[in-house]
């Protein structure tokens, strides 16, 4: 018994760093799991992975100005990424480019951008912070940050959920019948960029998008109702950050890529054994051929 409770729940209970590392994760799933089902299913993922580099250039120059601190590298990174999807929204409206090759483009130059102004000042110890995030570093600060963005999310979602279920079903028709179209959609890539931005604060820029895509992404194998597809993220992120971070812990690993690896051994077994998955697939196509 005693072996279990060191291995399963002696981390969380007697180390406080633990304690808000897993408050941070906990508050960061259920938060950005449910954006990244919409995500998802408006065929925006690699949309999603391009926000999360395009905010690297606001926290840089956060970190440029001010150091490792939270506010002045939040505050950057929301204006860099509001200002990158308004670009590229803008340039997908006004020009012949389409808006995943205009984000493509700006999420390049501000990942390269991100990482040269982090280069001028600190060192690659920053830069691997910056990148990769700390989640075993979570302070108060950031953990009122994260549960603020956590709040704002769930109230936009409850406001916004119709709108948001008919643009992912049909924008065209959501236009015609309603003036919505257009705010719900920068409503939306509003809350992704708030959800990459509480990420960062623990899982870095190239992570963030992780822990929002991987749940969802799986939840996608096991249920097609879509307020159950959001729950089932959800708990697939919860799990994968309890999980992730106990290997860490006790593994020694880095705990942002923990994480997301955890989430991604789920997101595998989801394909393998969901309700939607292959066996499930095969088993169906074999049953309607004996039939």
């Amino acid at each position: 018994m005693s072996g279990l409770y060191d291995l399963l729940l002696g981390p969380f209970i007697e180390f406080a760093f633990m304690q808000r590392a897993l408050l941070g994760a906990v508050l960061l799933s259920i938060s950005a799991c449910p954006v990244g089902v919409f995500l998802m299913l408006r065929r925006m993922s690699l949309t999603g992975d391009a926000m999360a580099h395009a905010i690297l250039p606001g926290a840089a120059a956060g970190f440029l100005l001010f150091g490792l601190e939270i506010v002045p590298m939040t505050l950057g990174g929301l204006v860099a990424g509001v200002v990158v999807a308004i670009a590229a929204g803008s340039v997908s409206r006004l020009t012949v480019q389409k808006e995943d090759a205009s984000m493509a483009a700006f999420y390049l130059i501000s990942l390269a951008l991100g990482v040269l102004i982090v280069s001028m000042r600190g060192s690659n110890v920053d830069l691997m912070h910056v990148l990769f995030g700390t989640v075993l570093a979570l302070n108060n600060e950031a953990l009122t940050l994260i549960g603020g963005i956590t709040v704002l999310t769930l109230a936009s979602l409850a406001v916004f959920w119709r709108g948001l279920v008919a643009e992912c079903l049909d924008p065209l028709f959501l236009r015609s019948v309603s003036r919505l179209g257009p705010p719900v959609h920068f409503v939306f890539l509003g809350l992704v960029v708030l959800n990459l931005v509480g990420g960062f604060q623990a899982l870095g820029t190239l992570l963030a998008v992780g822990l929002m895509m991987l749940p969802a992404t799986a939840a996608r194998f096991w249920t097609v109702r879509l307020e159950w597809m959001c729950v089932l993220a959800v708990a697939i992120g919860i799990a994968s950050c309890v999980s992730g971070l106990l290997l860490s812990y006790h593994a020694s690993l880095p705990s942002g890529p923990a994480i997301i690896l955890s989430a991604g051994m789920i997101y595998v077994v989801s394909i393998v054994a969901g309700t939607r998955g292959v066996l499930a697939t095969r088993i169906q196509h074999h049953s309607h051929r004996t039939a």
